[in-house]
């Protein structure tokens, strides 16, 4: 958009007649204002054509980083309510309540442009890594991240976000490379991590016990890679910076676990009885099941690779001989079905050794995974679970009854506790969430559109987008959000409001190619302040 330099000259004229015929007559408001004066007709054509070109300048610029937005500072006025410091007498007010077009040209504004371009752009603003130190069992949940959620902790949020983004990485490894061979276990698969200070270990594989019929291959052989039974699924990871184990305060050991890929992996995902878990059966905390399906992607061999199982325990059996002696935490991370998997890799990783690191899962859009049985065992290991949960995303309220854990917790408050045990050991769709919850919202982003389709409430991008905005569950989004949006934009334009799509064509920026940029670089997106 260009915008003239010049004033035709009728126009100037007409400006300065204007002024020239301009009087204060002084303020109702303050009478001892000077009732009247004259003001000189001034009119500077080249002090108009500098502030048009600086906002022609500021318009068309390249996107630079800017420094993280400023939380407003909050002082005590002096009766007593807060306000922002700096603030004129009117700025308390909501005017773009009360006047639409204020709303409308704050949203067109120079400055609101500019950080919208500066979002939409790959320009990466880390946020600085604060220092965890002796705190850093409480964000690994001992205390069940009580006192961090609501309003979410910064530290948190950024831990959060950090692991999401082992996640996707575990995604776009397996989607650059998804056909699985035999020769391709004997080579270390490449994942690009988005923290460089963790180096990949392990690469991890999930079976289905069942196949297709030999007929799905005759009728439709370019299915390939859909159809295998044997698919990556994930990777360990360690951290070997030295500065980054001091500044988190311990060596962390990272399993990331993507969702479904696969038609077996669907397939096993449907087979949602429950089943007892081998070798497990403690009736003091009630029989531990969990989903058929779930249990196989987990225990199943392949015929080139081990089960998830074995190699899982296996690998953090070395890395803890490795690091004998160090401070170390085990962190599982997944997404939907890999979410599922997670809590499968906790437990068994909780009684897998007599001295065993701290164990937390972060789980993203996970689906239910065993009864209340599975979910006391969890508890008795001291396995913490944070499972952040979107809302709008369905995928979290199967499998099972519909049933919602509130309510559950009602009826047994009220005394109904003994006939919902027999039933929670009976009943073969009796599920349980395990873990504490971290609950966002589809409808608080001022970006997505609040009829979402299902695909977006369930997309991890959207789920990393919500976690970076969120504040607490009675505040807006955060203004100062630093998460790229191109990504969200690139996955799921459809559900982006249209007036930040059609502000993203107006600022001419170029998402397919930032899209390659983005799967190019080794680290991913940038992390929230």
């Amino acid at each position: 958009m260009q915008i003239g330099s010049t004033i035709p000259a009728n126009n100037s004229s007409l400006l300065q007649a204007r002024h020239a015929n301009f009087k204060c007559n002084g303020s109702p408001l303050k009478p001892s204002t000077i009732a009247c004066m004259n003001v000189k007709p001034v009119i500077s054509t080249k002090l108009t054509r500098k502030h048009l070109s600086n906002l022609d300048k500021l318009l068309q610029k390249q996107t630079q980083p800017n420094p993280p937005d400023p939380e407003p500072v909050q002082k005590e006025s002096n009766t007593g309510s807060p306000e922002n410091k700096g603030k004129g007498p009117f700025e308390g007010l909501n005017l773009a309540g009360i006047w639409p077009e204020m709303k409308a040209a704050e949203e067109m504004s120079p400055r609101n442009l500019n950080r919208l371009k500066r979002l939409l752009s790959m320009s990466p603003e880390h946020s600085p890594r604060n220092i965890l130190g002796s705190r850093w069992q409480e964000y690994h949940g001992r205390n069940d991240w009580s006192g961090l959620l609501d309003p979410l902790d910064e530290n948190l949020r950024r831990e959060l976000v950090r692991y999401g983004e082992f996640i996707q990485a575990a995604y776009h490894s397996f989607h650059s490379n998804p056909a699985m061979s035999a020769e391709e276990v004997l080579f270390p698969r490449h994942v690009a991590l988005p923290d460089r200070s963790y180096r990949v270990t392990k690469n991890l594989y999930a079976t289905s016990s069942i196949g297709l019929p030999k007929w799905v291959d005759d009728v439709a052989p370019d299915l390939g890679w859909m159809t295998q039974r044997s698919s990556w699924i994930g990777y360990v990871a360690v951290c070997e910076n030295e500065r980054e184990i001091q500044r988190m305060g311990r060596r962390d050991i990272v399993i990331a676990l993507r969702g479904t890929a696969t038609c077996l992996e669907w397939a096993e995902n449907m087979r949602d009885l429950l089943v007892q878990v081998p070798g497990q059966n403690d009736q003091a905390h009630g029989q531990p099941k969990v989903e058929c399906g779930f249990l196989s992607l987990y225990k199943t061999r392949g015929d080139h690779v081990p089960s998830l199982a074995e190699s899982v325990v296996e690998e953090v059996h070395r890395l803890m001989e490795l690091y004998k002696g160090e401070t170390l935490s085990i962190t599982v991370t997944g997404h939907s079905l890999g979410a599922a998997l997670a809590l499968l890799v906790a437990d068994e990783l909780s009684t897998c050794a007599p001295t065993v690191p701290p164990v937390a899962v972060f789980s993203f859009g996970g689906p239910r995974v065993g009864n209340r049985g599975f979910a006391n065992r969890l508890n008795a290991n001291n396995v913490k679970v944070l499972r952040i949960v979107n809302s709008q995303d369905v995928i979290t309220k199967v499998p099972g009854m519909f049933v919602s854990e509130g309510l559950d917790k009602k009826l047994r408050e009220s005394g109904a506790t003994d006939v919902l045990n027999v039933l929670d050991n009976n009943m073969p769709w009796a599920y349980s969430h395990v873990g504490t919850e971290l609950r966002v919202d589809t409808k608080m982003s001022p970006y997505l559109k609040p009829n979402a389709d299902v695909a977006c409430c369930h997309d991890l991008e959207a789920y990393l987008h919500l976690v970076d905005g969120f504040l607490a569950s009675n505040c807006p989004f955060r203004a100062n959000a630093k998460r790229s949006l191109v990504r969200l934009l690139n996955e799921q334009k459809s559900n982006v409001k249209k007036l930040y799509t059609s502000k993203a064509k107006g600022l001419s920026l170029n998402l397919e190619r930032d899209s390659d940029l983005l799967t190019s670089i080794s680290t991913c997106l940038p992390s929230p302040s």
